[in-house]
């Protein structure tokens, strides 16, 4: 091992499922779920792109939480996939970065866009006579374009400085992807400041994203509460469970993995916990927003009903 450190410059992802035949079933699953998440994803953005009511603020967010839903568990689970496959565990510097990087944009852009998504669905509710306005289609190509320049900007500072950092140590990372927490314990310099830069950017990007979206969403259940229209209420406690679900899916065990401090820390946590917010939550996402919402379902009857049609 000493040997291969002062050759290679490759880095080692340990995985995560052992090389048996248990391993191998656990992988069949993930595979499964990335082929479904990929045909949910591909739908929603097919949908939103081709039905003309459907182009809207809140389902145009929703199109690009599909792409990068669909972005984010293509940049591990196919390496790991391979890796797993051919018994070759090693990544290169390069590799490492960019699949770092690719990561933690989607991570970051995924949060801003979520908490754009619950500003629509404030302005919407509680100040519908000034959605139009708050919520026009310039606005809404602001919150998006934001969304993807702050995620690309922190995302490329946070890939940038760990690859620069000197690895005296075992190349293994206990990871099934290059995670920049799990890189760290590698180095041979002390990473404090770094650590701190990391979790005053977890609260920028997660945590104060998710503050705001609780608040959003506690203005919007009180307003739902003192609604007449019966039915209004139901389409509009139904349309905020669907998001609650999303943003507790995504960003709980986010938050509780990059705010801890790293004494606090466990690799096999970590890497459990990375299962729900890169694999599980891009496969959940668009099963929860077809399912739950009526409008989608009807887009898939007419767009996908008008397809069958026409092959007949």
């Amino acid at each position: 091992m000493d040997k291969w450190n002062q050759t290679s410059h490759d880095f080692i992802l340990l995985g995560l499922f052992p090389p048996n035949q248990t391993g191998l079933l656990l992988l069949l699953l993930v595979i499964f779920i990335f082929c479904l998440a990929s045909v949910g994803n591909l739908t929603m953005i097919h949908l939103i792109r081709v039905d003309v009511r459907l182009h809207t603020p809140m389902y145009l967010l929703l199109s690009q939480l599909s792409l990068m839903d669909l972005m984010y568990i293509s940049s591990t689970v196919p390496n790991m996939v391979v890796n797993f496959l051919s018994g070759r565990k090693s990544i290169s510097l390069l590799g490492c970065g960019v699949q770092s990087f690719f990561f933690l944009t989607m991570a970051c852009s995924e949060g801003l866009l979520l908490a754009s998504m619950a500003y629509d669905r404030f302005v919407a509710i509680c100040h519908p006579l000034h959605y139009p306005i708050r919520m026009s289609k310039r606005m809404c190509a602001k919150m998006v374009a934001g969304s993807w320049i702050l995620g690309s900007i922190n995302s490329l500072a946070h890939t940038a400085y760990p690859l620069h950092l000197p690895y005296c140590r075992s190349r293994a990372i206990n990871h099934f992807f290059c995670d920049v927490p799990a890189m760290l314990p590698l180095a041979c310099v002390d990473t404090w400041v770094y650590e701190y830069m990391v979790f005053v950017s977890t609260s920028m990007f997660l945590l104060l994203p998710f503050l705001c979206i609780t608040a959003s969403y506690a203005r919007v259940l009180f307003a739902i509460l003192h609604m007449h229209s019966k039915e209004g209420r139901k389409k509009a406690f139904t349309t905020c469970c669907t998001h609650l679900t999303v943003v507790t899916f995504y960003y709980a065990p986010f938050v509780y993995t990059y705010l801890r401090p790293r004494s606090l820390r466990s690799p096999a946590e970590d890497k459990i916990l990375a299962v729900f917010y890169t694999i599980l939550t891009p496969m959940l996402n668009p099963i929860i927003y077809s399912l739950r919402n009526k409008e989608v379902l009807r887009a898939m009857e007419r767009v996908f009903g008008m397809f069958f049609s026409k092959k007949k």
